[in-house]
């Protein structure tokens, strides 16, 4: 029976009915938005590093859902662990949208030969661990537990009691 802190694998049920799934690769200068909408739809749009547009991209895929039909009950993004660390997650949650942060070293990557690596693939990579562990699949990544912002702060030797955390990146 996994622990109620195991985060290698969804304990949540999926249906994907009823879920828009999305995940976001980001680069300083922008960020990749890949989703999975039900009725098989797969938008990828690229936007500048703004949280208010994501937040807008997100209720403006869940309205096309709902307009064809979808009753939208879960709203689930990820990313990986990088150098934005933790604040969007805990910005989306605070907003009611399921958001995890994917340990970057738990996403499995072919080392038989050199691969492509462009934004558009890493997206549907991440899209397919995602998708994995939403369905409960053991050992498909692995989640971090989201902190709070002063446990992420305590993380920080040169804070100089700063709140770091609360500050997000400059666009």
């Amino acid at each position: 029976m996994p622990q109620s802190n195991d985060l290698s694998r969804c304990t949540v049920t999926l249906c994907q009915g009823s879920t828009i799934i999305v995940v976001i690769e980001m680069r300083q200068s922008s960020w990749l938005v890949a989703g999975l909408l039900p009725g098989e739809r797969n938008p990828l749009k690229k936007l500048a590093p703004d949280e208010d547009e994501l937040l807008r991209l997100l209720d403006r895929w869940r309205d096309e859902a709902t307009r064809t039909g979808h009753e939208i009950d879960r709203v689930v993004v990820a990313y990986e662990a990088g150098r934005d660390g933790f604040w969007l997650a805990r910005w989306l949650r605070a907003r009611d949208i399921e958001a995890y942060v994917m340990h970057a070293s738990s996403v499995a990557v072919s080392r038989e030969h050199r691969r492509a690596k462009t934004d558009r693939l890493d997206t549907e990579l991440l899209m397919r661990v995602f998708l994995g562990w939403l369905r409960g699949e053991k050992r498909h990544c692995n989640m971090a537990a989201i902190p709070t912002i002063d446990e992420e702060d305590a993380k920080r030797p040169n804070a100089s009691g700063k709140n770091w955390s609360a500050i997000a990146p400059a666009s």
